[in-house]
């Protein structure tokens, strides 16, 4: 049996953990290419219905925590920066029509914060909190559940949010 050295151990073991994966690419792709739409399906709900600026609010936190890859290094490069000063310049002169804050969060966020909440398994968890956060409010504000009055905007609403714990239950489990 060979004795290994501390910096040995210390390689294989960081190599060991570099090979394992908390979930499968394709798990990983489906979170955030189906979070993403689904996402930005209950935002236009929101935006048609009830217009809850706390679901608004978190579902831009479940954007930014599962959004694609590649589309995420595009809004953090030079294009972000644009599309975020014009935001800026809009709200200036239209305040209630575009909400600058919640985009902006996708491009000031220093580096290291958004590696790390859209690594490994923490946006998983952050989008399963959000999630029942999303229901929650969804919940409070239909009546509750005895004073429920839902419409067909209620039971898209309610696909919608299946389809956030169906993508974020998957790339969890695997």
């Amino acid at each position: 049996m060979e004795t290994l050295g501390l910096a040995e151990m210390e390689m294989e073991v960081d190599s060991s953990f570099a090979n394992s994966d908390v979930g499968s690419t394709q798990a990983r792709s489906a979170f955030q290419w189906g979070g993403t739409i689904f996402a930005l399906f209950l935002l236009l709900m929101n935006r048609t219905g009830r217009r809850s600026h706390m679901q608004t609010n978190l579902l831009v936190l479940y954007l930014f925590a599962s959004f694609p890859t590649v589309l995420f290094k595009i809004l953090r490069g030079q294009f972000g920066c644009w599309v975020a000063f014009l935001a800026v310049a809009s709200n200036l002169f239209f305040p209630q029509t575009f909400p600058v804050s919640r985009f902006i969060l996708f491009v000031i966020i220093p580096d290291w914060l958004a590696d790390r909440l859209r690594d490994d398994i923490v946006p998983g968890i952050l989008c399963l909190i959000i999630a029942i956060l999303v229901i929650l409010t969804e919940i409070r504000g239909i009546g509750g559940l005895e004073n429920c009055q839902c419409k067909c905007h209620c039971f898209g609403y309610w696909f919608g949010v299946a389809c956030l714990f169906f993508f974020t239950i998957l790339y969890l489990a695997t």
